[in-house]
């Protein structure tokens, strides 16, 4: 033994003996175990070799040995990944950009579209007043048919106060008339009034909104100039004749009567662009409307008895039945929606097939019953006579 080192206090066990682990004048007792592992690196097999009864910590590892002990995951997909992030929240970015106003801002956005709205129906009564001798000969037409149906000789309406007509022919009517022309541009700026309440992606119902609304406007009041005002007028007429009653008919009463049948008819289709918003805003939903549809049936018969402008049952359903059909039929558009917001389709094919089935078979009832029956086609239910 060297006598330098045994005045350090080492042993220097001999090349392949293991390291006893004794620890002498502060030195760890791992720089033997490490000198015996860098002779058995020295070998030519490839693999390195540790000396028998070498007891290393972990921490006394070099750096390149202890990279390869790291576990890796294994190829089957054992780690854990990073879960993915979150999809995007399309409403909470619909909510920033949504516009904020107070009240006083409500208010003033409500008067500057109440303004547009009456320069409209301005515009729209200039027109109507270039024409009104012929907006008059048109309206005038359901009373002249009606007369002329009970058998009167006299097929005109009487004029009993001086300013009778004036009033009626060149001021209201031009101004029923500008609201009918005028019903698209209203509901625009009603819809510009809402629009800023509601998401992006509901703000592009805009023009369906104002085209739907507005057409159904103008189509109830084509319905009641060619159906309910023509029938109802007819019947109301007729009540009074053989018992020694004659008609005259007033053009104030007349018109009344016509603007009374025409605008509440004109309200009343605009009542599945109601449900339909409704929907939309997540006020009610189609399953609802359904469950309660007994309540909403009585609720339009009580209002088709408040708008129908005479108590008889004829008139009364004339005004009940469509409306009881239009409200099925926003309940359809909204369930219609509703599929859209779920990314469901609706089976269009199915129910057009069944849809057609049905018109070709009635209209084959139809076909036999002129041909072999000798039946044809009237303009009044039951539609088919002798």
């Amino acid at each position: 033994m060297n006598p330098s080192e045994e005045q350090k206090g080492t042993n220097v066990p001999p090349t392949g003996e293991p390291s006893t682990g004794s620890v002498t004048a502060g030195k760890p007792a791992t720089e033997p175990a490490v000198q015996a592992a860098d002779s058995a690196e020295s070998y030519d097999d490839g693999y390195p070799h540790e000396p028998e009864g070498a007891v290393e910590p972990p921490a006394a590892r070099p750096p390149s040995e202890s990279k390869a002990v790291v576990p890796l995951p294994r190829s089957g997909g054992g780690g854990k990944q990073p879960p993915p992030p979150p999809p995007p929240n399309d409403e909470e970015e619909d909510d920033d950009s949504m516009l904020r106003m107070s009240f006083m801002e409500h208010l003033e956005e409500l008067r500057a579209r109440i303004i547009k709205a009456l320069m409209g129906i301005a515009v729209a009564f200039a027109v109507s007043l270039t024409y009104s001798s012929q907006l008059w000969d048109f309206v005038s037409q359901p009373a002249v048919a009606a007369l002329k149906t009970l058998g009167y000789k006299e097929q005109n309406l009487v004029q009993i106060e001086p300013m009778e007509a004036f009033n009626v022919i060149w001021f209201k009517l031009p101004v029923l008339c500008a609201i009918f022309l005028s019903a698209p541009w209203i509901l625009y700026q009603v819809w510009a009034f809402i629009a800023p309440g509601l998401y992006k992606k509901e703000r592009r119902w805009a023009a369906p909104f104002v085209l739907g609304a507005g057409g159904l406007f103008i189509l109830g009041g084509i319905f009641a100039y060619f159906v309910v005002f023509r029938f109802g007028l007819t019947f109301l007429l007729s009540i009074g004749q053989g018992n020694h009653v004659v008609a005259m008919v007033s053009i104030t009463e007349y018109f009344n009567l016509f603007v009374n049948v025409t605008l509440g008819v004109g309200l009343v289709f605009e009542m599945p662009v109601l449900i339909f918003v409704f929907t939309m805003l997540r006020i009610v939903t189609p399953g609802f409307l359904i469950r309660n549809s007994r309540y909403a049936i009585l609720a339009i018969f009580l209002l088709a008895a408040i708008i129908t402008p005479t108590p008889d049952v004829f008139n009364l359903m004339l005004f009940a039945v469509p409306m009881c059909f239009l409200f099925y039929f926003g309940v359809f558009a909204g369930y219609l929606l509703i599929l859209h917001r779920e990314n469901r389709r609706f089976p269009w094919r199915v129910t057009m097939t069944v849809v057609l089935t049905v018109l070709l078979l009635l209209a084959l009832v139809v076909y036999v019953s002129i041909t072999k029956y000798g039946m044809h086609l009237v303009p009044r239910w039951p539609f088919l006579t002798r």
